[in-house]
């Protein structure tokens, strides 16, 4: 049994909160792309935890975690996230965490080129991409002009730093073009020195593994980073992530592309938020936005930004759940729309004086308005709901909306952070 656990929209959806709740039910949970450009946000019985690398399922004892191939892995953050972990009382080990040898290795260069971007295109343009300055974009277009490094070749470091130097070359004639001192090879040795014996003990085939389990019958669970609108491909480009975020590309980013999926879930907010810049065409401003990105706590999981915000929107949904082929969906932070005598879901897209209904593409999202409708909210507390009958009955008229404007079932629904505060829908 495989199944996926993808995002719907722009990312921050809650699917670090689901992946903890329902990896119960599962053996095994693998990461299959990104880095630590983005966080997954867990409160449990443990405490509050912010995941920026690891697989959110290394918060359960009999849970194994992966790192797959897909991902590009930042060594001192990964470092660090352990550390933090096992202060906390989580028990990380080569046997509850395993990472594929073909991930990719996120440089300090790369970091570094990100943030002369991101600079470079603030002073000149005014309109930087959004990054989260954390080396993604650089490290990913590394990778697919064969100049990575890769978590296995730290099982072999005569040959890696052998290859070191003509790397460090290549990439300062990047360096010194944005005006910038170069990197030196030796500071690259030192990063692999400190950081990457630390995990050394972790690197396996992955996919090995997980066939392995897969033939023994065990559960797996992927876990995707960001939605469907920050996709490489069918995302809103450029302002997007550097990976596929799409459930499809699961298997080939755990490790496994063999294999098939079972089942996707997707995971979809009660409104909408959003990170960093590009086309937002629900968005809220002024004192509409300020009262939703408090009462909802909407600041980066990753970086602390202020996130954009928004009422339901329908188009990108429904876009995005055609993009996770979505079987199910689970709704979070229902909880947060407590507050609100009438809630606005945004229907239709206005684009040139036409209704439209179907996600355009981004060179024309600036252009288009949202059109919206209001539904009677509930203005009372559901956070103490754990069965669909103890919810009021304009929360259940509005699950019940967004279902059938969505077309997919929603079969959980989060009233809360916490883990039990879950309903699970008839």
């Amino acid at each position: 049994m495989i199944t996926s656990i993808c995002g719907i929209n722009w990312g921050d959806e809650g699917k670090g909160r689901m992946v903890d709740l329902l990896s119960r039910d599962y053996d095994i949970v693998c990461r299959y792309q990104g880095g630590n450009n983005a966080g997954h946000t867990v409160i449990n019985d443990k405490g509050k935890f912010i995941l920026n690398l690891l697989p959110s399922g290394i918060l359960r004892e009999n849970v194994v975690c992966v790192m797959g191939p897909g991902m590009v892995i930042d060594l001192k953050h990964l470092c660090g996230e352990i550390e933090s972990l096992r202060k906390a009382g989580i028990i990380i080990s080569p046997e509850n965490l395993k990472i594929s040898d073909k991930a990719i290795i996120t440089m300090p260069y790369n970091v570094l080129q990100d943030v002369m971007e991101e600079d470079r295109l603030a002073k000149a343009t005014g309109k930087p991409y959004g990054s989260t300055r954390r080396g993604i974009a650089p490290v990913y277009a590394d990778k697919y002009l064969k100049k990575a490094f890769r978590m296995g070749e730290l099982l072999n470091p005569d040959l890696l730093y052998k290859r070191l130097p003509d790397i460090v070359d290549w990439k300062n004639m990047t360096i010194k073009a944005y005006g910038f001192e170069p990197v030196k090879a030796a500071d690259m040795v030192a990063y692999f020195e400190e950081y990457g014996k630390k995990l050394k003990d972790y690197v396996i085939d992955v996919g090995i593994y997980l066939n392995k389990a897969n033939a023994e019958g065990k559960k797996i669970m992927f876990e995707a980073q960001l939605g469907a609108l920050r996709d490489i491909d069918y995302g809103i480009v450029p302002y997007t992530s550097s990976s596929s975020t799409i459930a499809a590309y699961g298997p080939i980013g755990a490790g496994v592309p063999n294999l098939k999926i079972d089942k996707s879930i997707g995971i979809m907010k009660a409104y909408s938020s959003c990170v960093g810049a590009g086309p937002f065409t629900c968005e809220y401003f002024g004192e509409k936005a300020e009262r939703l990105r408090e009462l909802g706590g909407e600041y980066g999981a990753a970086t602390g930004r202020p996130r954009r915000v928004g009422p339901f929107d329908v188009v990108a949904s429904r876009y995005g759940i055609m993009c996770q082929g979505a079987d199910e969906i689970a709704l979070t932070k229902l909880d947060i729309l407590d507050d609100y005598e009438e809630i606005e879901i945004c229907t239709h897209y206005e684009l040139n004086g036409k209704i439209i209904d179907d996600f355009p593409f981004t060179d024309v999202l600036d252009m288009c308005k949202p059109v919206f409708e209001k539904v009677k909210g509930w203005h009372c507390s559901t956070a103490n709901c754990r069965k669909a009958e103890d919810l009021p009955k304009e929360a259940l008229d509005y699950i019940h909306l967004l279902e059938k404007l969505c077309g997919c079932k929603i079969k959980y629904v989060s009233v809360g952070a916490e883990r039990d505060a879950c309903i699970v829908m008839d």
